[in-house]
């Protein structure tokens, strides 16, 4: 018996060698054939951009690596934006077809590639845009079309912003199982649903001014591209004006009510070309293999970007998260290689380990002793996303980021009552009066909460010092402004946090400035492994990737939600400074 299931178990073995093998062999004689020249850019073309993968700001991949795009999960932010660009000035592009996208991507990268394609249309190119169904944030992006077209049984979705908070108070009380939770400020609202079973106006009242502000950025964006005044979209909003295909048509959201083949007609004559030749399209991904290899800036004298995006762990971390280990050592990187004369730290994070946060500020300080650092903010920059950014020389924020949320906390796990009621007793032995400080299995000890509570305000004090020291504001005008409260771009603006509105070109050029350079090169940090290597070096991981895939199909997006917000408050370690990580915006 024993001797067939071995037999079975290497007859299996070699066929998943030989899979892997064979695998390999077919991207080997991909990547023999891939290259520039294979790019077929033909004249008279469009550029199809279909966003329908999960946008970061940097994928980190080298053009150079011959594996570099096989395996990302991801579109990177900057590779879209420089497409876009080279877009513009390629005669061969005549125009833009913005094509039923289902955008994963924040806000702010949304509002970053709206205005790229703003700057394209100056160039007298055509966008146009089509969808089977507009989410409320597609119909943000292909506001800025010439014409925009939806299927005569399409969707729009146009009704406003909203967000939805979960509670796990009785949660906690049914299963016995707790979080111990100290914190400061009155606004911190990532621990709020394990201490309450409701919102509290506090923390309703900075969603309720948050979720406006970003709504009018929205709606002056609307107004400016479709000629519809700001207050008649939100009576549109109100009255779900857009609800059907004709209401859409009739309140000014779109422009007509077509077919996909009647939309390629529409194509047809944009490009002025017989009704029956073919459309030349050039797709997005194929069209970033060109555009990569473009140099839009160059020069001897260089400025590093350093992306910073993901939540802050402390460790190395990787592209989707901030660690000391890798961050430090771009910044380090750029500080010494002298052909960089300034710095831009993209930040996009909702903040993690305080202590993390802290070491990295440190780097961001030794820099800027050395050249100018600037600060560009993404989607998010809060709570230790702003700790980061907080000493820079300037910061950059999108009218739509998120930021602020300067505030710290931590969660202790309590399992005393499940413990009685499962039959477990827990004795502790210790040597002197303070070697058993905490058990899971007891209730948290007075002494034991005032040592993580002295922590957790000398943190804040010393997050408060940070942010006074950069923002050259006294200590009390900070705390007025903190509390953990969150601000979008604008509202940080007002308050003082950040110091100009704008996205990372805008960035960049006033770090040129600066720096006194009239020409110039970019460098990014950090890189990464592409996501073959990564590959490679994980088929477990990617086994996991698998079974999470089956269990969020099993269980529903609402439970998997709601497993994974307990999962990461279980993997935090110390004290935090950290917004509310679940705030989903829809």
């Amino acid at each position: 018996m024993n001797f067939l299931r071995n037999f079975l178990a290497s007859i299996l073995g070699s066929l998943f060698a030989f899979g892997i093998m064979f695998v390999m062999f077919l991207i080997f004689v991909s990547l023999v054939s891939s290259g520039e020249d294979t790019v077929a850019i033909e004249d008279n073309s469009i550029l199809e951009l279909q966003l329908q993968r999960q946008i970061s700001d940097y994928t980190g991949s080298d053009e150079l690596d011959p594996f570099a795009g096989i395996f990302e999960e991801s579109q990177g932010l900057d590779e879209i934006i420089q497409a876009i660009e080279v877009a513009k000035n390629d005669d061969r592009i005549k125009g833009i077809s913005i094509n039923n996208n289902f955008i994963m991507a924040g806000l702010a990268q949304t509002q970053a590639i709206r205005k790229s394609l703003e700057d394209f249309k100056e160039e007298g190119k055509f966008i146009y845009a089509y969808a089977d169904f507009f989410m409320q944030r597609d119909y943000y992006l292909a506001s800025v079309a010439d014409s925009i077209f939806i299927n005569p049984v399409g969707v729009l979705d146009f009704k406003g912003l909203s967000t939805e908070v979960l509670y796990y108070k009785e949660l906690q009380e049914k299963s016995g199982i707790k979080m111990e939770v100290i914190r400061h400020g009155k606004y911190k609202s990532a621990v709020e649903p394990y201490l309450e079973n409701n919102m509290s106006e506090a923390n309703r009242s900075q969603l309720t001014s948050l979720l406006q502000s970003l709504w009018n950025s929205m709606i002056v964006d609307i107004s400016k591209t479709r000629s519809i005044s700001e207050s008649d979209l939100n009576v549109i909003a109100d009255t779900l004006g857009g609800r059907t295909p004709k209401y859409a048509k009739q309140s000014g959201l779109i422009d007509d009510i077509v077919f996909y083949d009647e939309y390629e007609g529409k194509l047809v004559n944009a490009l002025k070309i017989k009704k029956d030749d073919d459309i030349n399209y050039s797709k997005l991904d194929d069209y970033v293999k060109y555009s990569n290899k473009k140099k839009l800036k160059s020069g001897d004298d260089k400025i590093a970007i350093v992306f910073a995006q993901g939540e802050i762990l402390y460790g190395e971390g990787g592209p989707n998260i901030i660690g000391q280990g890798i961050i430090n050592e771009a910044l380090i990187k750029a500080r010494e290689d002298e052909n960089v004369k300034a710095i831009v730290l993209r930040v996009n994070s909702p903040g993690g380990s305080a202590l993390t946060s802290d070491i990295i500020w440190r780097e961001v300080a030794l820099a800027k002793k050395v050249k100018p650092v600037i600060v560009s903010m993404g989607n998010v920059a809060a709570s230790g996303g702003y700790y980061i950014a907080a000493g820079a020389d300037k910061i950059f924020a999108e009218p739509t980021t998120i930021t602020g949320s300067i505030g710290v906390f931590g969660t202790v796990p309590n399992m005393t009552e499940l413990a009685g009621d499962i039959g477990i007793n827990a004795e502790q032995v210790g040597t002197n009066k303070n070697a058993v400080d905490y058990s899971l299995f007891e209730p948290m000890q007075e002494s034991f909460k005032n040592q993580i509570q002295e922590s957790i305000e000398e943190t804040y004090q010393t997050f408060l010092q940070r942010v006074s020291e950069g923002r050259n504001m006294t200590m009390a005008q900070v705390d007025s402004v903190a509390q953990g409260r969150v601000w979008s771009g604008t509202e940080a603006l007002e308050v003082g946090l950040v110091d100009e509105l704008g996205n990372l070109d805008d960035a960049i050029e006033a770090a040129a400035e600066l720096a006194s350079l009239s020409s110039y090169g970019v460098k990014k940090f950090p890189k990464y492994k592409s996501g073959f290597e990564r590959f490679m070096e994980d088929l477990e991981g990617a086994s996991l990737q698998v079974k999470e895939n089956l269990l969020k199909d099993e269980i529903g997006d609402e439970a998997y939600k709601v497993l994974k917000e307990l999962q990461s408050f279980k993997e935090q370690k110390g004290i935090q400074a950290r917004m509310p990580f679940a705030l989903d915006i829809k």
